[in-house]
């Protein structure tokens, strides 16, 4: 296998209900794990970092008057409860599974301690990381980058529901070109919209590479696993 170690991103809507992307719909939960523990035999190690815009998201929901802070905290929340269904789900799917947050609730998850998430990995364990950084202000695309660099990650496989980054939306752009390959400036200085700047900066002063594919095809976490030239990589050159 070309990667070792990986971190997966997942959005909150791919856990989701299939068409509206809202609350947990249990086979889509299961249809990641499935894929996952597949993975995780094969001897990879894979860490995930969850999104919450399923059940909240902060940004938005600020909007209606709450502090962002608070409602960033509330968001951190719902990537906890898709943490909790997608760990259950991956060791249902036969695969040893931890989950780690960055707020403390002891009664429901470890809270994240880079060595020992290390441990975990380096015996096997999927590493489910919510709560995001555990600071408001920050999305879970930065944490995805944190936590893949903290753990020395091969690679950030971002999972999305189009096949790659596009020079605009494909669902209302007929002209959109999709990329195969993009550096880390040219997101930057075209403003492409696949990961937030401090996501896409943090990555390239680690010189991790990102890899952003579809998600939403059967065995697609496989493929991009195993080497397949799927979506739209991300790196220096």
């Amino acid at each position: 296998m070309p990667y070792q170690r990986v971190l997966l991103k997942l959005s909150g809507e791919s856990l989701g209900d299939p068409v509206t992307g809202h609350g947990i719909d249990p086979d889509s939960v299961n249809r990641v794990a499935v894929e996952v523990a597949e993975v995780a035999r094969t001897g990879v190690q894979v860490a995930i970092v969850t999104g919450g815009g399923n059940i909240l998201r902060g940004a938005q929901f600020s909007q209606l008057g709450a502090a962002r802070a608070s409602a960033d905290y509330m968001g951190m929340l719902g990537t906890v409860i898709n943490g909790i269904a997608l760990t259950e789900a991956i060791e249902q799917a036969g695969a040893a599974a931890r989950l780690m947050t960055a707020l403390e609730i002891k009664q429901v998850a470890e809270p994240f301690v880079r060595r020992r998430a290390l441990r975990h990995l380096e015996k096997g364990r999927v590493v489910v990381l919510a709560a995001g950084t555990g600071n408001p202000f920050f999305t879970t695309d930065t944490a995805a980058s944190l936590r893949a660099t903290e753990l020395g990650c091969d690679v950030l496989l971002k999972a999305t529901k189009v096949d790659g980054v596009y020079s605009s939306d494909p669902a209302t752009d007929p002209d959109a070109v999709r990329y195969e390959r993009l550096t880390y400036m040219e997101v930057l200085s075209q403003g492409l919209r696949v990961m937030d700047g401090t996501a896409i900066t943090l990555s390239m002063e680690s010189k991790l590479p990102v890899v952003v594919f579809d998600m939403f095809t059967p065995g697609n976490i496989g493929r991009v696993i195993g080497g397949e030239p799927l979506g739209t990589r991300i790196d220096a050159e």
